[in-house]
């Protein structure tokens, strides 16, 4: 009797859907969560201080390649920033809306810090080497984070 109710128990109803199982690549988007988060939180520095310190920003607002003020520019990134921060969370709860949200937001970061690159070149390079290599992650293996 015991072996009987432990098959039902097993048992999955026909045409249940089977999660796939989990690959060894799970590293990749675990990294372009956190990285996600992580540029997310180095954009919102960079908006915070194109808002309060823009004295330490190498060239005048003017010089960049559209000419906003460095206010606009500095709610720019924090917005991009904070949607990024969201995005990374979203990752980790395996919800297919964040990969997608997370690739859309840190492309246009990735432009936005192309065009803020006069102002600050070391910073923004390395921004958009992060950019890319999120990138990377959530299309290349998103697919294998999924939500439980």
């Amino acid at each position: 009797m015991l072996a009987v109710m432990s098959s039902y128990a097993t048992e999955r109803p026909s045409g249940a859907a089977t999660a796939p199982p989990t690959t060894g690549w799970i590293g990749i988007i675990v990294f372009g969560g956190i990285m996600l988060m992580v540029a997310g939180a180095f954009q919102v520095i960079e908006g915070l201080t194109a808002l309060f310190r823009d004295e330490v920003l190498l060239v005048t607002s003017e010089d960049l390649l559209i000419d906003l003020s460095y206010t606009a520019w500095g709610w720019i990134h924090l917005i991009f920033g904070l949607l990024a921060i969201a995005a990374g969370a979203g990752v980790f709860a395996g919800w297919l809306w964040a990969r997608i949200a997370g690739v859309a937001v840190v492309f246009v970061a990735t432009l936005v810090h192309a065009m803020f690159l006069p102002a600050a070149p070391v910073w923004c390079t390395i921004l958009i080497v992060m950019d890319i290599a999120i990138i990377y992650a959530l299309c290349a293996h998103g697919r294998d984070v999924r939500a439980g």
